[in-house]
């Protein structure tokens, strides 16, 4: 009896310990529960629109990535001027950051709310300091535009090679949705990505004057190609030209895509293509909440003034949808992994060459790009607006 008395005396010295812990942990759980945070996102659209389908993905990424440390809660089909409905009931819902792909005005609205963060992509920064909980975020696009447009050259250089075309007949057409900046430096890019290969590319752009009309973008990708487009590209939310390139193949034309990879849609024409990557950005975002830190000092990417931020192919904030690789030519892949290293890695200046720029709204106001043109310099916000003389059509 006194050898059992011993041993259960050595029982309690190792249990009550080990007790004290499993419920003190169970205690601190219950009166201190993990936090978790809960992540708004407010869309102009739904996931059938590629722009859209993009953050749908970065969400996705939220949710697979913190799992039960976060909560999301969406809302789809916003117009901009409700936007303030839909940050109403993300407010009811305690988010702590909201992201927007909307261009309805939510840096008032986070005045309103200091204790949430605000996230709006792709809009006009301010000269006025923003809000400490208001932010600006874009994937610098043109890097994407100009690799996308290397891709379109080495196509063209084969058609020449294989006799197909004349290199007089080397041209590009682009379906543009509205004469923005954004839109204007996205064809652009991509038009002297394709110029690096082959000189004597020009390029014909019919602006949709909308977002997201499959017929009328679609109208427009068969004009360029009736002119004598042979690669079409688009800054336009529709397969519309992608599908007008698939029904003309037997002329043997092609398309290069934006947003979404769209070889599904157009699998005999359909190069490649490059899109924002949203993810980074909000990924490193909702971490810098769950961490209590600053989000420009948290992701990494270039910062510009008023809380915006941007960044390329070197922080995967900007990226190429699949490669065709049955209709690629030999060796492009090669090729744009090496274009793509160089502008990861600041080798190349993209807005350089014998080129003159003019506004189109002030035909005064004009660039020379021989001294070089710096693309998001100062801001997400895509800054160049010029048509290039010469080489650059625009049909009415």
């Amino acid at each position: 009896m006194k050898e059992q008395g011993q041993i259960l005396r050595k029982l309690t010295r190792i249990l009550i310990p080990v007790l004290i812990l499993v419920l003190g942990w169970f205690g601190y759980k219950y009166f201190f529960p993990e936090r978790i945070v809960t992540v708004g996102f407010i869309y102009d659209n739904d996931e059938t629109a590629p722009y859209s389908y993009n953050f749908y993905l970065a969400q996705e990424a939220v949710q697979k990535t913190w799992q039960k440390k976060v909560r999301t809660v969406m809302c789809s089909n916003v117009l901009d001027e409700q936007i303030h409905l839909s940050v109403q009931k993300l407010v009811d819902s305690k988010c702590d950051i909201v992201f927007t792909n909307s261009y309805g005005n939510i840096r008032d609205l986070a005045v309103k709310y200091p204790h949430i963060q605000f996230c709006q992509a792709s809009f006009d920064s301010h000269p006025k300091p923003a809000p400490a909980n208001y932010h600006t975020f874009k994937g610098e696009v043109y890097q994407g535009r100009y690799a996308s447009g290397v891709v379109a050259g080495l196509k063209l250089e084969e058609m020449i090679k294989k006799g197909k075309i004349k290199p007089e007949e080397a041209k590009l057409g682009f379906v543009a949705a509205y004469p923005y900046p954004e839109v204007i430096s996205g064809y652009t890019a991509f038009l002297l990505g394709a110029r690096s290969v082959v000189p004597q590319t020009v390029m014909y752009v019919k602006y949709a004057n909308t977002w997201d009309s499959y017929v009328l973008e679609k109208a427009c990708a068969e004009e360029l190609l009736e002119e004598g487009c042979v690669i079409l590209s688009q800054h336009s939310d529709t397969v519309g030209p992608a599908i007008a390139c698939e029904e003309s193949y037997a002329r043997d034309v092609y398309h290069v895509a934006y947003n979404i990879d769209m070889t599904d849609a157009a699998p005999h024409t359909s190069l490649t293509g490059t899109r924002i990557n949203w993810t980074p950005y909000i990924l490193g975002a909702v971490k810098a909440v769950m961490d209590n830190k600053p989000i420009e000092k948290a992701v990494p990417g270039n910062v510009h003034p008023n809380n915006d931020m941007s960044s390329g192919f070197k922080e995967n904030w900007v990226e190429m949808t699949k490669l065709n690789t049955a209709i690629l030519p030999e060796g492009a892949q090669d090729r744009l992994k090496a274009v793509i290293e160089d502008l990861k890695n600041g080798k190349r200046q993209v807005f350089k060459g014998d080129y003159t720029g003019l506004n189109p709204d002030n035909p005064k106001d004009t660039v020379d790009l021989r001294g070089g043109f710096t693309e998001n310099k100062d801001s997400s916000v895509s800054s160049f607006h010029y048509i290039l003389k010469d080489v650059i059509t625009v049909l009415q």
